[in-house]
């Protein structure tokens, strides 16, 4: 059988290095590719994007040569990386290209909740930025306590937050693509704002939780790279009946 390419997406302030521990324990079905945004990671040298519409572009022309191979594919993003797996979806259809097989998604509300743009965090002052972060849980103390350290992270942060808290919902007709959603059971999400992801698609979305805070993507390594490659897996048997 051949390899399923999962594109993944990183959070705000991640790089496509964030999803090492993926890279390292996917199952023999999974061809990971992290994807990069610019201004970080291997692209440390390119300008940051604070504009969401020019961040998408940037990676659908990362995973177009992918796709126009033909290989089936499938699409994952945490917290801003939900969004922009989202929104990139979108992008890959109005190009016309073949639909990712299944759509997986953690750690954020769905893209119509209005709770997206009442959040303003790329404007708050140093020290109120700091503590955001401090209460996401994502960032360890040390980086936090290291004003050199924070100073290289802080303006990675600031520009992923502005993509995303200047996002405009656009409503459109829903995607008939298979969704699954998954949340921690310690994050300050709103049930009905993570709910309003069945929006998005005509098909019935997979909701789920996992013990844990915003990141509990990495404890829970295993445990979501199950479900994706069983959601998979089960998607070559139906085409098989």
């Amino acid at each position: 059988m051949e390899k399923i390419n999962l594109f993944l997406l990183p959070f705000a302030g991640g790089s496509k290095y964030s999803y090492r521990n993926y890279q390292e324990r996917a199952s023999s079905l999974l061809n990971i590719i992290a994807l990069e945004y610019p201004g970080r990671g291997n692209r440390a040298d390119e300008s940051l994007i604070t504009d969401i519409k020019a961040l998408i572009d940037d990676l659908y022309y990362q995973i177009k040569p992918a796709i126009e191979r033909g290989a089936d594919y499938a699409i994952f993003g945490h917290s801003m990386g939900g969004l922009l797996a989202y929104l990139l979806t979108r992008k890959v259809l109005l190009q016309n290209h073949t639909a990712p097989l299944h759509l997986f998604i953690t750690g954020t509300v769905g893209p119509s909740a209005r709770v997206r743009s009442s959040h303003k965090r790329h404007l708050l002052s140093k020290a109120a930025f700091m503590e955001e972060i401090r209460k996401l849980n994502g960032c360890p103390d040390e980086m936090l306590r290291n004003d050199e350290l924070f100073e290289y992270f802080e303006p990675i942060l600031r520009a992923d937050f502005t993509a995303t808290e200047n996002y405009v919902y656009e409503q459109e007709p829903p995607l008939n693509i298979p969704v699954t959603v998954i949340t921690g059971t310690e994050e300050r999400l709103k049930p009905a704002d993570i709910l309003s992801w069945q929006k998005e698609t005509s098909q019935p979305v997979d909701f789920g939780t996992m013990p844990g805070n915003h990141f509990f993507i990495f404890p829970q390594t295993d445990a979501i790279l199950g479900i994706i490659t069983k959601k998979l897996a089960a998607h070559f048997k139906n085409c098989q009946v």
